[in-house]
């Protein structure tokens, strides 16, 4: 079972935001059925729902559902005033993945005009981003601007992935030793591969951010342990260690 903490702790980072779908864009169940070379996925994951058979391995939030690792904690990203879950990071060590989920069109994916847009909004910042060929195809290696000790200003590494699935595109922001040492990347690699995105059947705009909620176990916790909001969380904080509230998972 979960755990349950809060943590308040303020800290830097940079907004990267995917941006909405353009008021004329028209729903994805208007297009026509993708051609299946268009949206070619990485082998050995991460799936579509209808793919997977056996729902017991997974721990399911919604849009999202993980299989657990050993010492992986989660931590829900919470807007407070909407009272929604937008994220979930994946912390393993002193490494750590954040997870989104998104609408996406039937015909053709989203990643590469994403990519170019997340880009140029951390070059515009003053960081460095470049696109590299990594585990799951074109991703892109950037470097953050944040606000150092007495106003200096440091650059921490972070690697954005994006999957273009059926109806659905995955994002996932690599950050911590994994995002800059290749040999501590593995597991957090593992903890994507396993990922399981359940579109739904709602007609949704592309780019769209999928629902994500509390998992069984948590809604059904004690009052003293439900998780608690910890305020309006940035959609894109890019420093997990420091976050709340979380599901440690105890094995």
């Amino acid at each position: 079972m979960g755990l349950f903490k809060r943590d308040r702790s303020e800290t830097a980072s940079t907004e990267v935001t995917i941006a909405p779908p353009e008021p004329d864009e028209q729903l994805d169940e208007a297009r026509t059925e993708p051609d299946p070379a268009e949206l070619a996925r990485p082998d050995g994951g991460p799936w579509d729902r209808s793919e997977v058979s056996d729902e017991a391995d997974y721990l399911n939030l919604g849009s999202i559902w993980l299989r657990g690792v050993a010492g992986m904690e989660l931590r829900l990203e919470v807007n407070e005033q909407e009272q929604q879950i937008t994220g979930v990071t994946a912390v393993l060590g002193e490494s750590a993945v954040q997870l989104q989920a998104f609408a996406a069109p039937r015909t053709e994916g989203v990643w590469v005009d994403i990519r170019n847009e997340i880009a140029t909004t951390i070059t515009d910042s003053g960081g460095t981003a470049e696109v590299v060929t990594g585990e799951f195809g074109q991703e892109l290696q950037t470097r953050m601007p944040q606000a150092g000790a007495e106003g200096h200003t440091t650059f921490v590494p972070a690697r954005f992935i994006g999957v273009d699935g059926p109806r659905w595109f995955l994002r996932a922001v690599v950050s911590g030793r994994a995002a800059g040492e290749p040999a501590e990347a593995e597991s957090i690699h593992e903890v994507v591969r396993s990922i399981v995105v359940d579109r739904g059947d709602e007609a949704m705009p592309p780019r769209e951010l999928l629902p994500l909620r509390l998992p069984e176990a948590a809604t059904s916790a004690p009052p003293d342990t439900a998780a608690e909001p910890a305020g309006p969380a940035r959609l894109d904080d890019l420093n997990p260690f420091e976050r709340g509230p979380e599901i440690t998972e105890v094995r």
